[in-house]
């Protein structure tokens, strides 16, 4: 396909790795991983993160970079017979052309646990170097001992800023951009694109193509024939021209301050100007854990169901599921408690280190580890009164650290009610 005839989204794709927008924290120059690059070393990969967040474009700079070549599958379209055939061109290429090989595999978490263990030995032998991309957390749709031999690479979703950027660099660009066109945009209109793009560059390209071609060559466009170009419904999400962060902070700190009206017109908002429903349902699983919690352990559950049901029947269906969900969410009792504990537990981690487990916890799996006086001393509560007894589990470090106390409402004063009560017993069974 000629420069002439690609959508501009496939023309203004980064000719380099220092051209890659608003993936800093992973491509930047002090990063581990660009340091690694820098090295000559590049590693099998999976790049998750937000569709039009450049994962494509990035598996083919670092093939380039490295000098290996490029080679791609989908998984929504491939299978292990595709597989077989293109590791068979790896070899041939190593081979004859003495030149290692990058297998790009597109949506690999849409491969089933046999279509992913066929391609682990490849992996492990060097056949290729091994690039997978997912919209999916690897953690669940990725096989482990897959996952195990790839660096994973978490790419964000583009934030106003770099789509700004992406779009000011095509309206420049005289060779494979619109520079040739001699039109403006000002800024509201760029952000109203940005809006409507929901952190998609492809998306943010594709809008900015379609305005530029319904507009004569050397014409200013402003937010207003932007809107009479798009219609409403593309921009709808940032009518107003708050962003694509702006209106998903809107929602959660609707949901957050208990009001229901307002976070069902901004979750509106969102479905109606074109948002992922999947997006919409998983940051809802999300704020259950983070602002609920144990004070209704029920709202998880009903956000995961509301993701679920999301999944299976999609839109326009979906949308009583998820507002079903916003609703209950917004109504129920909060509390920030489990998520502040896992994270002061986390930091706790990270600044002592991995401290040793306590004998009588350790699993005493053998006639060595018995020898040793693994799990000597270990008391089993189900044999004490209540299904309680005293003994330490925390590293001896660390023994009468606190990271979680639930709040004195709703469900979470049950539980501190029954931690008072099991500290009341034990305190009198040791008196």
């Amino acid at each position: 396909m000629s420069a002439d005839t690609q959508p501009l989204a496939a023309r203004m794709r980064p000719s380099s790795i220092d051209e890659v927008v608003g993936q800093d924290h992973i491509i930047g120059p002090d990063t581990p991983f660009r340091a690694a690059l820098e090295n000559g070393n590049l590693p099998s990969l999976l790049l998750w993160g937000p569709p039009g967040c450049g994962k494509t474009s990035l598996a083919r700079l670092l093939a380039e970079h490295v000098g290996l070549k490029f080679l791609q599958l989908s998984a929504v379209m491939d299978g292990i017979k595709e597989l077989r055939k293109l590791l068979d061109r790896a070899r041939d290429i190593k081979t004859l052309e003495r030149k290692g090989s990058l297998l790009f595999v597109d949506e690999i978490h849409r491969w089933n646990k046999a279509q992913q263990d066929a391609l682990l030995p490849h992996v492990e032998e060097g056949t290729v170097v091994l690039v997978g991309a997912t919209t999916e957390n690897p953690g669940f749709q990725i096989i482990p001992a897959l996952r195990s031999r790839c660096w994973l690479l978490t790419l964000k979703g583009l934030d106003e800023e770099a789509i700004i950027a992406l779009l000011k660099r095509a309206l420049d660009d005289e060779k494979r951009g619109i520079a040739h066109r001699k039109q403006s945009f000002n800024e509201k209109a760029l952000r109203m694109i940005v809006a409507g793009s929901s952190g998609d560059g492809r998306r943010a390209l594709s809008i900015l193509e379609r305005v530029s071609g319904a507009v004569d060559d050397g014409k200013e466009i402003d937010e207003k024939t932007l809107t009479d170009i798009m219609g409403q419904t593309d921009l709808l999400h940032d009518r107003d021209g708050d962003s694509h962060y702006q209106v998903v902070s809107a929602l959660i700190k609707s949901l957050r301050g208990s009001d229901p009206q307002a976070a069902l017109y901004w979750c509106a908002r969102m479905l109606e100007g074109g948002e992922d429903p999947m997006f919409v349902a998983r940051r809802l699983v999300i704020f259950a854990s983070e602002d609920i919690g144990n004070a209704d352990p029920r709202a998880l559950q009903l956000a995961v169901s509301a993701m679920q049901a999301t999944h299976l029947i999609g839109m326009p269906e979906a949308r009583i599921a998820i507002g079903q969900a916003v609703t209950y969410l917004a109504t129920a009792p909060k509390s920030n408690r489990s998520y502040l504990a896992i994270d002061a537990a986390i930091a706790t981690v990270k600044k002592t280190g991995p401290l040793p487990v306590p004998p009588h916890l350790k699993n005493a799996h053998t006639a060595l580890a018995k020898s040793m006086g693994d799990g000597h001393g270990y008391k089993y509560p189900h044999d004490h009164p209540a299904h309680i007894v005293a003994q330490e589990y925390l590293p001896e470090k660390l023994q009468g650290t606190v990271f979680y106390t639930p709040t004195n409402h709703a469900g979470e004063k049950v539980i501190a009610e029954r931690m008072a009560w099991m500290a009341e017993q034990l305190r009198k069974r040791n008196s």
